[in-house]
C-alpha cells in the first residue's frame, strides 16, 4: 500500500538539493527596466517553434519586469562564471547596475541582456505565462539563439555548485 504523508516546504526543499541542475541567469530589459536573476528551474520545450520555460519566484515584484517587457534571454552558464551566478542570486545584495558589471553583454534580438561567454543563449518573446504556487513560469519563443564555445558547464546541486 502506497503511504501519503505530508510534505512540508523544508522537507521539500531537502528533497529538491539532491535534483542537480544546470545554472542559468535569466534577463530582461525595456520600458519596465533591466533586471536579471539565477535560475535552475528552465528547460526545453519544443524544437517546433523552439520554446524555453523558466521559472521566477512571483513573491519578488521586482521580477515583474519579464512581464511587463515581454521577453526574457536564457544564459546558460559556464564552469568559469560561478560569481556571476552569486551575483544575480540576490544573496550579496548587490543592486542591478553592479550585477550587470560581473559580465560582459551585448544583445540579440528582444533588447534582453545576453551574456558573451554563456554555452548558450535563448533570446525569447514571452508567448504564454502560467501562475501556480509561489512561481510563474514564463514561456518563450526562441528568437535569437547564440552558441558559445563547448566549455564544462555550471551545475548547481546539494545547495553548492559544482563543474561537470
Amino acid at each position: 500500500m502506497l503511504k501519503i504523508n505530508d510534505i512540508g516546504p523544508q522537507h521539500y526543499r531537502d528533497a529538491m538539493a539532491h535534483f542537480a541542475g544546470h545554472v542559468h541567469v535569466v534577463t530582461t530589459d525595456g520600458p519596465a527596466g533591466k533586471r536579471g536573476a539565477t535560475v535552475i528551474a528552465a528547460c526545453s520545450v519544443s524544437d517546433t517553434p523552439p520554446t524555453v520555460l523558466v521559472c521566477l519566484n512571483r513573491e519578488n515584484p521586482k521580477n515583474e519586469a519579464f512581464i511587463r517587457n515581454g521577453s526574457f534571454a536564457l544564459n546558460t552558464l559556464a564552469s568559469d562564471q560561478e560569481a556571476l551566478s552569486v551575483g544575480f542570486s540576490g544573496i550579496t545584495g548587490l543592486p542591478s547596475d553592479e550585477r550587470f558589471a560581473l559580465g560582459e553583454w551585448d544583445v540579440i534580438s528582444t533588447g534582453a541582456p545576453t551574456l558573451k561567454g554563456a554555452l548558450a543563449v535563448f533570446d525569447c518573446q514571452i508567448i504564454d505565462t502560467k501562475d501556480l504556487a509561489t512561481h510563474r513560469v514564463l514561456f518563450g519563443k526562441v528568437t535569437g539563439l547564440r552558441i558559445g564555445d563547448n566549455l564544462r558547464p555550471l551545475i548547481y546541486h546539494n545547495r553548492d555548485y559544482h563543474v561537470l
